[in-house]
């Protein structure tokens, strides 16, 4: 019998008449506004959107999101409403639980545990989770994937297209296109919980030897496309570590550890984790054993890359450190950069000099001397301003959850108040560097954990 759940016509069709009447709405003022020559309020444009996505859950939410915490792909009125929006729709009740347990192990799916949680635990924009036990006595979170959500997945995809374009009328300095073809792929792989398992195992074998990054072990007997169980690991949000006023040695350690359990997958694999927002990991409190320990909760948006891009990366930190522009300029080209003249060079090496700038410096400092502020906002939208009058730039789909992983990461440290030589732990990573090495320790692991290469 087919999946009622696959992307189906009715499901897309239900989900564009949600979203579609108020898009419509936002779409007709812009066009109006540009046919009368008004001056867009981008500040009330910006509020109307954030209310049209606002009572959504679903993907949609998840991608504004995103787009809040990509450099450059939105301007500052857009972010500071959709960072407003939260995962707090109602969890799904028990009769929708039971469906979908049943839909996934079988009807005498309750057998399988010791016990299992009537309530969810926390709920999400694609799915929720409850803590079970094993019968072993593990503890176990299960997370469950909201019904009908590939047909949303499709509809808000089409719908994404229809902001981007409203967006592109307004500001053309970036094009969006690969932006929006990076996040598609990404978020069809996120309904996918036997592939985030597999990420998982990934994540598990990279980060084995980091003795202070924790991981939950998926349970393949009790995952399908629709649920993953996975063992249960304790923390505490940064917000409440955070609160507690822990030492500047505890911040530096946690920081630390972020650091690596981030950029060890990158340099020495090709593997980034493309969502570090404050919901896919916690810390293990002050008063622990392990205090100061970070765990990563969630793999669903995952990105591979091939090595010439992570040899790229180091190649511009390089052209950096020793101004040496043509080798900038070779860094950005083998990324797939286009429509790169010597201006637009300038503009992309001041971005570069930003996000590397912590880098270049053999000191102990923090990651910025801001205290507030959305990490690297103000700089982003001075570059933005000069690619507006260049012209619009094409930025390879890979930079979307690469440069949005670097800006995130970047928060966290800039919360955490840590005061590190940035400098010296980024040298150890890449000391021995070989794109050779990398390709068969990347080849290796993922043939290991199931996962398919770059894409």
């Amino acid at each position: 019998m087919a999946d009622k759940e696959e992307n189906s016509l009715g499901g897309r069709v239900r989900r564009y008449a949600k979203v579609g009447r108020a898009m419509a709405g936002i779409g007709a003022r812009m066009a109006g506004s540009r046919y009368l020559g008004l001056e867009l309020d981008r500040g009330k444009h910006a509020a109307e959107l954030k209310s049209a996505l606002g009572g959504l859950k679903g993907p949609l939410m998840k991608v504004a999101q995103i787009m809040a915490t990509i450099p450059d792909a939105l301007p500052r009125e857009y972010v500071q409403e959709l960072q407003q929006l939260q995962s707090n729709a109602p969890a799904m009740g028990w009769p929708f639980v039971k469906r979908r347990m049943a839909a996934e192990l079988g009807e005498g799916w309750l057998q399988r545990f010791k016990d299992f949680s009537h309530e969810a635990g926390a709920a999400a924009s694609l799915g929720q989770v409850h803590q079970a036990h094993a019968k072993d006595g593990r503890l176990l979170a299960c997370k469950l994937q909201y019904p009908d959500m590939k047909s949303a997945v499709e509809a808000d995809l089409r719908q994404l297209k229809l902001i981007f374009r409203i967006y592109e009328r307004a500001d053309k300095a970036i094009a969006t296109e690969e932006i929006h073809s990076e996040i598609a792929d990404r978020l069809r792989e996120e309904l996918d919980y036997e592939l985030e398992a597999r990420h998982m195992a990934l994540y598990r074998l990279m980060l084995s030897d980091e003795a202070h990054v924790h991981l939950p072990e998926p349970l393949l007997d009790l995952t399908s496309k629709r649920l993953l169980t996975m063992t249960w690991i304790s923390g505490e949000p940064l917000m409440t570590f955070l609160d507690k006023k822990p030492s500047i040695e505890l911040r530096n350690k946690v920081a630390f550890n972020m650091f690596r359990a981030w950029y060890v997958p990158f340099y020495e694999y090709g593997v980034i984790h493309g969502d570090p927002h404050l919901g896919n990991y916690t810390v293990r409190p002050a008063d622990a054993k392990d205090a100061g320990d970070v765990n990563l909760l969630d793999f669903g948006c995952i990105r591979v890359f091939e090595a010439k891009f992570v040899k790229g990366v180091i190649d511009l930190y390089f052209a950096l450190l020793n101004d040496d522009r043509d080798l900038a300029v070779h860094a950005y080209e083998s990324w797939g950069f286009k429509g790169l003249s010597k201006e637009v060079i300038d503009v992309l090496n001041r971005w570069a000099h930003f996000v590397y700038g912590p880098l270049l410096e053999d000191r102990e400092r923090r990651i910025q001397d801001a205290e507030t502020g959305i990490y690297g906002r103000e700089v982003a939208e001075g570059v933005h301003a000069d690619l507006r009058r260049l012209g619009p730039v094409t930025p390879p789909k890979e930079f979307v959850f690469m440069d949005r992983a670097a800006i995130g990461l970047g928060s966290v440290f800039m919360h955490l108040k840590a005061e590190i030589n940035w400098y010296r732990l980024f040298h150890e990573l890449i000391e021995d560097f070989k794109a050779t090495d990398l390709a068969k320790r990347q080849a290796a692991a993922l043939k290991a954990a199931g996962v398919k290469a770059a894409r």
